[in-house]
Parts: structure tokens; sequence; C-alpha cells
């Protein structure tokens, strides 16, 4: 196992355990599957296990291993506060003390705000008077690093960074996400103020394996190099010396003993030529499946009204490249739960983006069609019941 330093000096390894995909046996985890493959990532050098709240046993599964195995203190906790279900400051200690519990543990090594999509959330925190308890947490040991997970645009993205002096963030980025949600720009800027950044989502779930199209699959074959689909993942991911530790939700042992090999081998700078161009037939071939030719360049942007034309069309097109809850899930998450409404039924047919379009995309009639694509009726309903709830 490899290496990269977190923003205080201390190792986290190029691969983190994602807790999220444990298997399960029954109604539940399956815990001693579970236990196998943690114990046997741990001995190959993963030291960085990510878990939430939300994620159904989760959190007590990983902290039922650790404690039984004598192992806590060798590795590194990140979990996460659910912050779009707080609503006064006695939640967020509930939800921290409930957290410790289940981890068996008296400290978090790295915690996050779990899905921040915009900085308003994040300032309903401060509201509550998040900075003096983080800063409370931190004093007494019970926090060592904060951060957040994020899910949106990436000029929201850019907001929420500057927002706080953050330890650490956590973003989906993979080579098809390259330049959307947080995006390339997004690493960048979060590298350029020391803050290291973990990955989520570096095979979209899975989609950049066992989803590929066929074109997708014979460009990776004809490639001099060896790799399979998810090492060609890890390996763009882990060839920027920018992206410090990337999660990967390992449910195998086989996954295990593969995705450690291929963290311990990556270099910064591997990737050649001949690879950006194969990574580019890939990304080719699973873009036939898109509806709209947008590339997420932004320059459609900002609407006057408010509408995030840039995640519409991202989601849009996921729901043909990937499923259509994949799309409209992703869609409720980035823009659906938003303070400031974002959605295409806001627009007044001014015209500015088309043409700022450099893709000629005849934006105006195609925001219509995806909007209602995305949002049927029974989607339309539950999200304006849920901005009810979770956006103040």
């Amino acid at each position: 196992m490899q290496y990269r330093k977190d923003r205080f000096g201390n190792p986290l390894p190029l691969l983190g355990y994602g807790c999220m995909r444990f298997s399960h046996k029954g109604t539940g985890i399956d815990y001693e599957k579970a236990e196998t493959e943690i114990l046997r990532a741990i001995e190959l050098g993963v030291t960085y296990f990510d878990t939430a709240y939300l994620y159904p046993g989760s959190e007590e599964t990983l902290g039922r291993v650790l404690q039984s195995n004598g192992v806590r203190d060798d590795v590194c906790i990140a979990t996460k506060l659910p912050q779009y279900l707080v609503r006064r400051r006695s939640s967020i200690d509930r939800y921290f003390d409930e957290e410790l519990r289940r981890l068996r543990t008296d400290h978090i090594d790295y915690y996050l705000m779990h899905m921040v999509t915009d900085v308003r959330q994040w300032k309903n925190l401060v509201d509550l008077g998040i900075e003096e308890w983080i800063a409370q947490k931190k004093a007494s040991g019970a926090i060592r690093n904060i951060g957040f997970s994020f899910h949106g645009s990436t000029e929201l993205f850019l907001e929420v960074l500057e927002a706080y002096d953050w330890d650490f963030c956590q973003i989906q980025y993979n080579y098809l996400d390259e330049h959307t949600q947080a995006g390339r720009r997004g690493l960048h800027a979060a590298a350029k103020r020391g803050i290291p950044v973990v990955i989520m989502e570096p095979l979209r779930g899975g989609k950049l394996v066992a989803s590929l199209p066929a074109g997708a699959r014979e460009a990776f074959a004809a490639s001099e190099r060896p790799w399979s689909p998810a090492e060609w993942a890890f390996r763009w991911l882990w060839n920027q010396p920018e992206v410090t530790c990337v999660l990967s939700g390992m449910n195998s042992l086989q996954m295990v003993e593969e995705n450690c090999r291929v963290a311990s081998e990556a270099k910064v700078g591997e990737l050649t030529e001949a690879d950006f161009a194969t990574l580019e037939e890939v990304k080719a071939a699973i873009n036939k499946s898109i509806r709209v030719g947008c590339t997420g360049c932004g320059y459609c942007m900002p609407c006057p009204r408010g509408v995030d034309i840039p995640a519409l069309f991202r989601c849009y097109n996921r729901m043909y490249t990937e499923g259509k809850n994949e799309g409209r899930s992703e869609y409720w998450q980035t823009v659906s739960l938003r303070k400031e409404k974002a959605f295409a039924r806001q627009c007044v047919q001014c015209g500015a983006c088309e043409r700022r379009c450099p893709q000629g995309i005849a934006i105006r009639e195609q925001i219509r069609i995806a909007d209602r694509e995305l949002r049927p009726l029974p989607w339309r309903i539950a999200g304006d019941v849920a901005r009810l709830w979770s956006v103040r």
C-alpha cells in the first residue's frame, strides 16, 4: 500500500474502504464475511474506513469488527453527521454520541458534514453553533479532522470550500465525471488550499465495470495495458497528485486483493498519451447513449432565472447511460433539495443560454423534455415534500 498525506502530515492510504456496500445475509449485513474482508484489507495496508449514520448497519458492523479484533487504534474511522436532519443544536450531539456508541469508540478521526449540496446548509449549521461545537470536539480529541462530502455543482463546491477552514473534503470524481459536480476544477481548488481530497464513486457504483457498453470494453481490450476496467479507473485517479485517497465499496476478498495490488503499484504521471486516448474512446462509447451533448462546460450559466442547466442535462443523460433511477436520484440529491429552486419550469425562454452554448444545443427545448423525465409526478411531489422538511 502507498500513502499520501493529510493536512497535518499523517499518512492516508491511496485506497480507502467504503463501508456502504457490505454484503447482506437475510435482512442484515453478513457480519462474518464483512469481518474477513475488513481484516484482510487492514493486513494489506488499508487504514481508512468510511461509513455514515444513514448506512444501515454499517457503523455497527465496522465498530464491532474493529473492537473485537483489537485493531481500532490501527485504523482511521470516517463517518458523517446527517446535517440534513439537524434542526437544533441538541441534535448534533445526539447523532454524534449515537455514532460513537455504534462504532464502539471515543473519537472519530475524520468527521464529515454528509451530502452537502449548497453552502446554505452549512450556514444553517453555523447558526446552530456548529463551529463552536467542532472546536470543542477537536479540543477534547473526540474529532481529529473535520470535512464535508459534496454533491452539487462546481461553483457551489467552491463556495462551500471557502466557507470554513476545512481539514479535508470528499467528492464524486472519476474519468466520466471529470468536469461535473466538484470536478477537476474543484479538486485542484481544494489541493491549492492544502485540503486533502477523498474520492467517492470512482467506479460510479460499479457502473464503470459492470455496465460498460461493448465499444468501451473493446477499447480497453485493444490497449496494450493488461488492466481491468476497474484498474483503469483507479489508475486514472492515482495518476493525479491532487487525489489523496480513493474509496472503494469492496464486498469480496477478490476486490480487496486486486484493489490493494493496484494501490501498491500506481504512480503519479504514469498514464501515457495512448492511455488517455484509450479512455477517450471509452468515454465516447459510453456517451453514445446520452440524450444531450452537454459537456458540462458551464458557459450557459448563470441562468438569469436560476435554472441549473448543466446539472439537469447531466442527470438526464445519466438516466440513459446508467438507468432512470440513477439519474433521478442524482437530480434529487444535487438539485431538488436546494433552498433556491433551480428547475427548468423557471425558464422564461430568454435564450441567453443558447447564445453562449459552444455545442449549439437547443437548451430551451431540451430542458423541458429533461425536466419531464427527471421529475415525473411522484418524484415531483416527493421532492416538494422533502424540500419542506430538509431545506429552510
